[in-house]
């Protein structure tokens, strides 16, 4: 996919994003984590960074960012969910630098997953603010509604 057609989609999740913001909120575990100062975090194939933070509290947003990237570039990296690789570097599966990433730099929060678009466009994604549970959700049900009205 061509990048102007991923900032397209990648603008699309993160107003979908925006308008799930407010249901997780709901929830009182994912609301006092960053009390909705989230922020996701978009790598495409080619290394093109997309991103946007949420919220009122712009050092809350930095930092959530901060996690995101984190997140969102591991994958890249390495192809795998943030939190399967950090298991697979502690079990021995995977040696510890085998992607260039050091242990102390190794982010095993759930929340950086792999995703591909309906057209195979492979997408790095790290979203942060809820728990991890939530910020690997929220991105999923972005993306296929994002790529819903896309089609529409």
């Amino acid at each position: 996919m061509e990048a102007n057609n991923i900032d397209v989609i990648a603008g699309k999740i993160f107003d979908e994003i925006e308008k799930l913001i407010p249901a997780y909120m709901e929830d009182p575990v994912d609301s006092m984590i960053a009390n909705g100062n989230c922020a996701v975090c978009i790598i495409d194939e080619n290394g093109n960074v997309r991103g946007r933070m949420f919220g009122t509290n712009r050092p809350r947003q930095r930092q959530s960012y901060r996690v995101a990237w984190t997140k969102a570039s591991q994958v890249w990296l390495t192809g795998y969910k943030t939190g399967e690789y950090e298991k697979m570097v502690f079990n021995n599966l995977v040696e510890e630098n085998a992607y260039g990433i050091e242990a102390p730099d190794l982010i095993g929060w759930v929340g950086g997953q792999p995703l591909s678009l309906k057209d195979g466009t492979k997408l790095s994604v790290g979203f942060s603010g809820f728990r991890g549970v939530s910020d690997i959700e929220i991105v999923v049900k972005a993306l296929e509604k994002a790529e819903s009205v896309s089609s529409s």
